[in-house]
Parts: structure tokens; C-alpha cells; sequence
């Protein structure tokens, strides 16, 4: 441990309090709706509540619409919806943080859902990368306003649920951990590069194997001189309808990764720059 430089907490400890757990809130600009999943898993914790099992809420003071001051829940919202629904539960125990505003609420909730301290995998309703991604901007996190910003630039919306029946729009994505990492390999100007090859070509939506099929073909040298930009959405618009069946043929034929077969199965149609003829006097 000497190697270590310990940290000095920026906040004041956290204090519990017993509250009426009907009187918490949950603040949906950084906090996901409850899913189908969610519903189950609230409807079991119902059932089966004991104290022994319970994990204490983590809230934060704040100020809602109408100046009144409330408990915002930041994490464990399934815990507090659950014993508000159990009618043999009139107060629950919570932990209380200091994070006075909503940028820091929200970097609270980004903190306590990536903390290594979690809890089994089986106790919990998982945060998603999406979900992280929507808190860490409204935290101000600057790699999370950097990857929005390249998106925005791009054409393409960062979505922060799945649609009903996965009904997506044009230029529509969720592979925001995908596009993270394109970020993170090709800075900001390349990533935008990349993903405005794709958003041109109105995909809808712009899949995680998408992404990673364009980032192999606009940067790896044996593709990326070979073609330009604009011929390269053409191939995409084109075969549209075919492009990922024939990837799927191709990458079991081949074997070899989705993406991999799928940026092949566009290349071979994109239109190839013309070779200078070189003259020998």
C-alpha cells in the first residue's frame, strides 16, 4: 500500500435516515425508466422481502419544480419502489450523500454504478453502457461530452432507450460503448470521419458491427486508399437489404468475425479509385 496516494474525500460522509420510501424521487434525466426486467425483479423482491436481504438506498437532498426539497434516489430505485409497494413496510433505512445539485447527483449515480464494490450480479437489475453514457453527460464527464459531440457532428443520435419493437429511426445508434472506444483509437476527427460514412447511408439503426466493419475499412491500409468516402456510403445504401446475410455466409464460409465479413462484403462493392498509369520514357 505505500505506493498508493490515498485520496481526501471532496464531500462531507453520508448519514442515514429512516424515510417513507413513497416519498423518494428518481430523476429520469440521468436515471433509466423501469424496465420489463425491472418489473420482475420488483415484483420478487416484494414477495420475498426480508431485512436481512435489504441493501439501504442511496439518495441525495434536492430541489424540485416547486422549490420543495425531496430525497432523490440515486441508486437501488428498484429497492425503494419495491418496499413502497409492500404495504407491511412504512419505513425504510437510506444512505444520504452530499451532492447537492443535479451534475453532481448524476455523477453520484455514474460512481456507484461503476464502483468495484457492487453487489452479486444476481441481486441487481444491470446498468447498461447507454444508461452510464446518458448520466456521465448530464454529470459534464468531458470523454461522455466529447462522444456526444462527435455523434451530434456526425448526424447520428445517441438514443437513450431501445425503441418499441425495435422500430429505429435513420442515423439512430445505442452502441455507445462501441463508439466510445472508436473515440478513444481514432480521436474525435476520425471518429466523426467514420461515423458519417455510416450516417449517410441512413441505417437505422448504426449497429455495433457496423461501426467496427467502417472503422477496419477507413483505416487499415490495405482498404483505405482504395476507395473514396462518398463510393463507400453508396455500397453501404445499396445493399442495404443483403449486405449482413451475405456477412453472415461469408464469416462462417471464412470463419471470421461478423464485422470483419461485413466490411469485405462492402468493400467488394464499393467503387476502387482509378491507379495512376505510371509512363517509362
Amino acid at each position: 500500500m505505500t505506493d498508493l496516494s490515498p485520496n481526501a474525500p471532496p464531500t462531507g460522509e453520508p448519514i442515514c435516515e429512516r424515510v417513507d420510501p413513497t416519498t423518494l424521487y428518481v430523476d429520469h434525466s440521468y436515471q433509466r425508466q423501469v424496465s420489463e426486467r425491472g418489473r420482475k425483479q420488483i415484483r420478487k423482491v416484494v414477495e420475498q422481502f426480508c431485512w436481512t436481504k435489504f441493501k439501504p438506498p442511496i439518495c441525495a437532498y434536492a430541489v424540485d419544480e416547486n422549490g420543495a426539497t425531496v430525497l432523490k434516489v440515486l441508486d437501488g430505485q428498484h429497492t425503494a419502489i419495491a418496499a413502497a409497494s409492500n404495504p407491511h413496510v412504512g419505513m425504510i433505512p437510506v444512505m444520504i450523500v452530499d451532492a447537492p445539485d443535479n451534475r453532481a447527483q448524476a455523477a453520484a449515480f455514474v460512481g456507484q454504478n461503476t464502483s468495484a464494490l457492487r453487489r452479486p450480479k444476481h441481486q441487481r437489475v444491470g446498468i447498461t453502457p447507454l444508461q452510464l453514457h446518458q448520466a456521465a453527460v448530464v454529470s459534464g464527464d468531458e470523454d461522455a461530452m466529447t462522444v456526444e459531440l462527435v455523434c451530434s457532428r456526425a448526424g447520428i443520435k445517441v438514443i437513450t432507450t431501445p425503441p418499441a419493437a425495435a422500430k429505429y429511426r435513420a442515423r439512430e445508434t445505442i452502441a455507445i460503448a462501441t463508439i466510445s472506444g472508436l473515440v478513444n483509437r481514432q480521436t474525435a476527427i476520425g471518429a466523426r470521419r467514420i461515423l458519417e460514412v455510416l450516417a449517410n447511408a441512413d441505417f437505422a439503426p448504426i449497429t455495433s458491427p457496423q461501426i467496427r466493419a467502417a472503422e477496419l475499412l477507413m483505416t487499415h491500409k490495405e482498404f483505405n486508399q482504395r476507395f473514396d468516402p462518398e463510393d463507400l456510403t453508396k455500397a453501404m445504401a445499396n445493399l442495404y437489404l443483403t449486405a449482413e446475410e451475405d456477412a453472415k455466409v461469408y464469416a462462417h464460409a471464412h470463419k471470421l468475425p461478423f464485422f470483419k465479413a461485413l466490411a469485405i462484403v462492402w468493400f467488394r462493392s464499393t467503387k476502387k479509385r482509378r491507379t495512376p498509369i505510371r509512363l517509362v520514357a
